[in-house]
């Protein structure tokens, strides 16, 4: 569950809507989000500086893939999603966690429809490269993807690529996986687990929410990647009447995914085509490596071991 909830509408809808946006925004700015180019158009002081402290700089001249509307009119919550001039209109949210997921929810949509040589997704994960592979962690909200990111980022032999969203690029040999975001969105509460990361979490400005973004190179001493080769996929559950850690056959692995809805609650289109594109990309990416089940019912401590071992396999 996300919070929100999307409604699609229509070009004329999204045109009727433009001038009232447009006279509420009071900031714009440009993010590159792996090669595309994310326009933010907002009321809010505060998103805009999280935007800039989140994604990479996109040039001014180059023309937008997609553009997020979020402005203040006083009302509800709403989260409008136009999908032929992918623009997303966000109004009265109060959390940037939305606004930067919906921004890579957008850019996912986007490369879906965008077919090349080398086909490019979205996925919501995390990923930590070690020794030049990648392992990626993927699982429902609230199975742990970040707490055991950060767990293994104590270890100087692991590299930091994402901790929330990651991209993938398809080869004939190799399925190489890319950083989504420039820093990290930690939450304060990940102290409770790593005390490690206290004096760094303490320099960062938090949201209402308790999150803020946290410089990666700094955070986790030099060791941040934007690209690795994926060399193996944990997924993440959290279920007392399964055993703590088994590898997966394919069909096993693809009644996961889509039992959990590909562990994305950030999905902006829902529909019988899109459930293809998405399934037929992670049987593609699963029927080239090990897959693996993580059940979270053990200590953080436990579960961290479980996933270093496999690393150095």
């Amino acid at each position: 569950m996300t919070g929100y909830t999307v409604k699609l509408i229509e070009p004329q809808a999204k045109d009727d809507m433009f001038d009232e946006l447009v006279s509420k925004v009071r900031y714009e700015r440009k993010a590159n989000i792996n090669g595309a180019c994310v326009k933010l158009l907002t009321d809010n002081h505060d998103f805009k500086e999280e935007w800039e402290d989140n994604f990479k700089f996109m040039n001014e001249d180059i023309r937008p893939h997609a553009k997020i509307f979020t402005v203040d009119d006083g009302g509800e919550l709403e989260v409008l999603y136009e999908t032929v001039s992918k623009t997303c209109i966000i109004k009265n949210c109060d959390y940037y966690g939305w606004v930067k997921s919906i921004a890579l929810a957008v850019i996912s949509d986007f490369f879906e429809e965008y077919h090349s040589v080398h086909r490019r997704y979205s996925v919501h994960g995390s990923t930590v490269d070690y020794e030049g592979h990648a392992i990626a962690l993927i699982g429902p909200p609230g199975t742990g993807k970040s707490t055991l990111t950060y767990g293994l980022l104590q270890n100087k032999d692991f590299n930091y690529i994402s901790d929330d969203w990651f991209f993938t690029r398809l080869f004939e040999n190799a399925t190489v996986v890319y950083a989504s975001e420039k820093n990290s969105y930690i939450r304060d509460d990940i102290i409770n687990v790593w005390t490690c990361f206290t004096d760094e979490l303490k320099r960062v400005k938090l949201d209402n929410k308790g999150r803020g973004l946290a410089d990666v190179n700094t955070l986790f001493k030099g060791r941040s990647r934007e690209s690795s080769t994926l060399m193996s996929v944990v997924l993440l559950e959290r279920d007392t009447n399964h055993p703590p850690f088994k590898k997966l056959e394919l069909e096993e692995a693809m009644k996961f995914m889509e039992e959990k809805d590909f562990c994305n609650p950030h999905q902006l289109v829902k529909d019988n085509r899109k459930f293809k594109l998405r399934y037929n990309f992670f049987r593609e990416v699963f029927s080239k490596l090990d897959v693996y089940l993580l059940n979270i019912i053990e200590t953080p401590e436990q579960s961290l071991e479980r996933i270093k071992k496999l690393a150095k396999r």
